[in-house]
């Protein structure tokens, strides 16, 4: 079950446990259904689905990560080549008791940040060369703490494995729709099947996606608190927050579109357009939100 570890000075989040779940769950079973409309629909080709199904499961679990840190153009470096991005992992782990992860560099000037792994021992934490260049140490700290939370409660690995459903079906659709299986089905269910696959695909995609749209709002404000717990310093994480969604307005709208799919793993996310539709369906939550929850973190910890 998805949970913080035992030993790391991680505050706990029973809310964020809790969530992650019942999104599971309700994942599963979309899923299981999913597969199960499919073979009842293209029951001649029922070995297909499975062996795609279950390609596609494999892939997403344990290459997904990878896939996406290549895209992001995260590069890992040592401790000689970023110094100081070393140092700041080393003072969080040694904060939080936990394993050190990999530790990676994209050439970006879009100022952010993410982690990937589906256990601390495949975790790697990645800054761009723009958060770099941007953040004062103790921002650059309670940005690597924010990411590092993520790992501690795992709820990179169940974003992963949640976010995998959508992706199967929009493959499913492609599959039915360019393969030829109706075309070449002489099955009298074959017009149905027509009009059903991309339904269901399309309800399923639009239903994990708000299902992992959710949690990854409330996987944000957890993070944003577990960090600032940990470090004690809640002003820096807002500092570092509000820098780096003021320089958003200033990086090319060209960079920004690359970053804007990959909005889910980023530290704060990346939009083309102040109007952009992504901001009614964010994967995180508002910038006053965020710095909402840290500044009565802050008046919290003022008075302990």
């Amino acid at each position: 079950m998805p949970g913080t570890r035992s030993h790391s000075r991680y505050a706990a989040d029973r809310g964020l446990t809790t969530r992650m779940v019942t999104t599971m769950f309700l994942i599963g079973l979309l899923y299981v259904v999913f597969v199960g409309v499919l073979l009842a629909v293209l029951r001649d080709s029922w070995p297909l689905v499975l062996l795609i199904a279950g390609s596609l499961f494999i892939a997403q679990f344990w290459f997904s990560d990878r896939i996406a840190a290549y895209s992001m153009g995260a590069r890992e470096v040592t401790p000689e080549q970023a110094p100081e991005l070393h140092g700041t992992v080393d003072r969080v782990c040694a904060l939080a008791d936990m394993p050190k992860p990999r530790v990676a560099i994209a050439d970006s000037d879009v100022p952010n940040a993410f982690a990937t792994g589906r256990s601390e021992k495949t975790a790697l934490v990645c800054a761009t060369t723009g958060l770099l260049r941007r953040l004062e140490p103790e921002e650059l700290e309670g940005v690597i703490a924010h990411e590092l939370s993520h790992v501690a409660h795992r709820d990179v690995a169940v974003m992963t494995v949640a976010s995998f459903l959508g992706v199967l079906a929009g493959m499913m659709a492609r599959v039915w729709l360019y393969s030829g299986l109706g075309r070449s089905s002489r099955d009298s269910n074959t017009a149905i099947a027509v009009l059903v696959i991309p339904l269901v695909s399309a309800a399923v995609y639009v239903i994990s996606f708000l299902l992992t749209r959710l949690l990854s709002r409330y996987r944000e404000l957890s993070a944003d608190r577990a960090a600032a717990l940990l470090t004690g310093r809640p002003s820096a994480l807002a500092s570092a927050l509000t820098k780096v969604t003021g320089q958003m307005a200033r990086i090319p709208t060209q960079d920004l579109r690359k970053a804007e799919p990959f909005n889910a793993f980023w530290f704060a996310p990346a939009f083309s357009s102040k109007e952009s539709l992504s901001r009614l369906l964010s994967s995180h939550p508002t910038l006053e939100q965020r710095l909402d929850q840290l500044s009565r973190i802050s008046q919290r910890l003022g008075r302990s």
